[in-house]
């Protein structure tokens, strides 16, 4: 079996009342698959406080997924979307060649909020099309005693979600009720990693706590996952992403020139439309002093 490797998230401020922790990239390990960015929030206690507030932003050459255990976030795009999530339900939005969201709590919102906020790297032949939103208020769910699994993108077994891919993908929740055992199929071409959101779990024999993530690497028929109470693990997979990219600020893309633009875009308003809502946008940093450069899945820089 392939060698793990444990990867402690680090704490990121998203806004003026969110803190999350940054679980991908890291020095280690900058994908999963096409995963290329995972944010793990909460759980928080947001009674008599704002929740969420994200204003408008743009993105390029990604898809980002939302995904909650408590809470509720309502997404605005500038596309004309206005979608509330809710748990058990998934947002996904396709940036493709550019887009622009909010998300935020809420006024009467629920008193926690915990959740999952992630980006999918687009290939070649997808990331230059028209930007897409969709809401899925259902997804399949397999149950093994007390252990419940949602297939959010994927598959497990016969069980697919409806949710738009565009590279050999995969992102379940695995909730344990209690105590228990699991063995999630995994497919053996997929990169495998396994987050903790609650609860502690040993994962292909080693120990991960909230927090943290696991990689488990390639070659594994299905992940084996045990508990000694209740738990909330979310599973990670994808075939190798090969493709050189470009990661700074939203952005995703394959050269300097094409971060650069798609900044000074949204600097000037053009391409990435308005967000309806009234929030003012958040303003573009200043690009770095030095040239960005491409990197492999494995974080070495390309010429």
């Amino acid at each position: 079996m392939p060698e793990s490797v444990l990867l402690p998230g680090h704490d990121v401020p998203l806004g003026r009342y969110t803190t999350v922790r940054r679980l991908l990239p890291q020095r280690p390990r900058r994908m999963v698959g096409a995963w290329c960015f995972v944010d793990h929030f909460g759980p928080d206690d947001v009674r008599g406080r704002p929740g969420m507030r994200v204003p408008p932003h743009p993105h390029t050459g990604l898809q980002t997924v939302t995904w909650l255990a408590e809470g509720e976030i309502l997404h605005r795009d500038s596309l004309g979307n206005t979608q509330p999530i809710v748990p058990g339900q998934l947002n996904l939005m396709t940036a493709a060649h550019g887009i622009a969201h909010s998300e935020q709590s809420p006024p009467d919102h629920p008193p926690e909020m915990h959740g999952l906020q992630l980006w999918v790297a687009l290939p070649e032949d997808a990331r230059h099309g028209e930007a897409r939103f969709e809401h899925h208020a259902a997804l399949p769910v397999l149950r093994d005693g007390n252990v419940t699994v949602t297939v959010v993108v994927g598959e497990v077994g016969a069980a697919r979600s409806p949710a738009r891919a565009h590279t050999p993908l995969l992102g379940a929740e695995v909730l344990f009720g209690g105590p228990g055992r699991h063995r999630l199929p995994v497919d053996p071409a997929f990169e495998t990693a396994v987050l903790a959101m609650s609860g502690t779990a040993e994962v292909a024999g080693a120990a991960l706590s909230p927090g943290s993530l696991l990689y488990l690497g390639q070659g594994r028929a299905d992940v084996p996952l045990e508990t000694t109470g209740p738990a909330r693990l979310f599973v990670l997979g994808g075939t190798p992403f090969e493709e050189p990219l470009v990661m700074w600020w939203n952005f995703v893309g394959r050269t300097h020139e094409e971060i650069a633009a798609a900044r000074d875009d949204w600097a000037r308003g053009a391409r990435f439309g308005v967000v309806p809502g009234g929030q003012e946008p958040l303003p573009a940093p200043e690009m770095p002093t030095v040239r960005l450069k491409a990197r492999d899945r494995h974080g070495h820089r390309l010429p």
